[in-house]
Formats: structure tokens, sequence, C-alpha cells
């Protein structure tokens, strides 16, 4: 498990880990959801690029709930052989179920704001690095943007204008795309009373997005020194149609000056994703 303080996390240029220390590809699926007669897909996700395979990290009987397993060296060989197979027979390019991040608006959208900054450059920014960490130790991971721009633009296959119903609708469908396992949706949050601040965790009324939720609420809470307490998220269209565990984790308050710093610096991104990742990284050793 990562550690909780701030200066264990490296403060890392997004730009020369994308161009040098760990090349980003992307993925680009072409697919009809049923039921779709003209409907085009294109579903952009962003994986780390890896020589040796290895599988999700999971918890062996009789040990401690705190104590994830390492993968066997005899499971890495059976992953090449069925990602070999995946790769020969055209089928699905994430053979294992991965944690699919995300990032919320973009493009277009800019989500919220305060001045010139705005809210898409800071989720993405928070996803990149928790991207890293997760894949770090070990857990499949997929961004859903990995640049500035709107999934809206992706979706041909929505009949509504809206193109915030075409976002929202290609987002589910990513998640439907591939073996998604959980989905944790990064935000940044607004309040009319600029002392609201924190993190602020929303969940499904399901049990394992509750459990979710609490054990990424608790690494944030201890961030920001708060008791705030995750909610059931019953308006949003994301935690309302998708069938997998998923958050929406609103990673402070824009409109509060103390996690807008946070928000806003390396130092304080860098913390941000290394609490959501704890969160996540306690939850899969609960199970």
């Amino acid at each position: 498990m990562l550690a909780c303080t701030i200066a264990a996390v490296p403060l890392l240029d997004i730009a020369s880990v994308a161009t040098q220390q760990f090349p980003l590809t992307i993925h680009q699926i072409s697919d009809r959801p049923s039921g779709l007669k003209s409907a085009h897909l294109k579903l952009r996700l962003a994986e780390i690029s890896r020589s040796s395979a290895y599988t999700p990290p999971r918890i062996q009987p009789g040990t401690s709930k705190d104590t994830v397993s390492s993968p066997h060296p005899a499971s890495a060989s059976e992953a090449n052989k069925r990602e070999d197979a995946y790769s020969l027979h055209g089928l699905h390019p994430f053979p294992y179920d991965v944690i699919l991040i995300d990032v919320g608006h973009g493009g277009i959208d800019g989500g919220t704001s305060h001045g010139d900054i705005l809210e898409k450059d800071i989720n993405l920014e928070i996803s990149r690095r928790l991207f890293m960490l997760l894949r770090k130790e070990g857990f499949h991971a997929v961004l859903n943007r990995d640049g500035d721009y709107a999934l809206s633009d992706d979706n041909r296959w929505h009949r509504s204008r809206s193109r915030h119903q075409r976002d929202l609708a290609q987002r589910k469908q990513l998640s439907k795309e591939i073996p998604t396992e959980v989905i944790v949706s990064i935000h940044v949050n607004w309040s009319k009373n600029t002392r609201s601040r924190g993190g602020i965790v929303l969940h499904q009324a399901e049990g394992r997005s509750s459990l979710l939720a609490e054990s990424i609420q608790r690494e944030l809470n201890q961030l920001y020194s708060r008791t705030n307490r995750v909610t059931v998220g019953k308006p949003f269209y994301l935690l309302n149609t998708t069938d997998v565990p998923a958050v929406i984790v609103e990673t402070g308050f824009m409109s509060n000056p103390e996690d807008r710093l946070m928000l806003t610096t390396r130092k304080g991104q860098a913390a941000i994703a290394e609490a959501v990742a704890n969160g996540i990284i306690s939850y899969f050793a609960a199970l």
C-alpha cells in the first residue's frame, strides 16, 4: 500500500512522463452498441506500454486484509499466453478486468472554474498521476481521456443533439466495451460557501460502491484533515447507468482558497492522486 505522506510521492512532470519515462499508446476501438444500426463508437483508452504481462493483485487465503499478493512467476507466463491468444484471434485488447479512470469534462467542457483555472485540466493531471500509481502497484488501469478533448466528439452514434448527453453516453458505453472492474470518476467540487473544503466521494446505492467510496473518503479526509462523509449520488448519470461499482471523487473545492492551492500545485495533485490510489488499493484488499 502506498504511503500516505505527501513527501512520499515524487513530483512528476507530466510532459516528461508521457514522452520519455512511460510512453502512452492510444487504443482506438470501433464498434456498434447493441440495438443501434448506424452507431460508430471510437473509444480512446490510454494505457502505459509494458513489455511484461502481469495479473492484478489478489488477496491470498489466510493472509492479512492489508496484504496484497504479488503475481506468481508462473501466472505471468500464463498471462502472456492469454494475451497472445487475444491478439491472434482479434479479441478484446483488455483480457483482464481494469480500473477505469473516468477523467471528468474535457475539450469545450471546462467544468467548474476560477479565473483561468479550469476543472478539466486539474482532473486530467490528477488522473494521470493516479493512473501511474495504480500501474506501479500492479493494477490494470485505463484512462478514458488522456488529452484536452471532449468525449462527445467521439460519439457519432447517439442521436441526441445535446453535447452533454453524448458525452455521458460515451462514458457509459466505454465502461461496457471493456472488462471494467470498478469506475473512479475524477472531478473538482464548487460551493457558494467558500469555507467548504476537502474531498467528497459519491457512490451508488450498492454495497461494493459504498465500500470503495468509504475507502477513498478515509484517505482524502486524512489528507485534508477533514471529517467529510460519503453520500449516495442519486442524480448522477454515471452512477445510475453503470453495472459495475462506480464512484465520483470530488477531489476538493475550487471555491476554497486552501483547496484550490492543493488542486493546482504539482505537490498537491500528487498527494490527492496518492490518497485516491490508497483508497482503491484498500478496497481491493478488503474484498
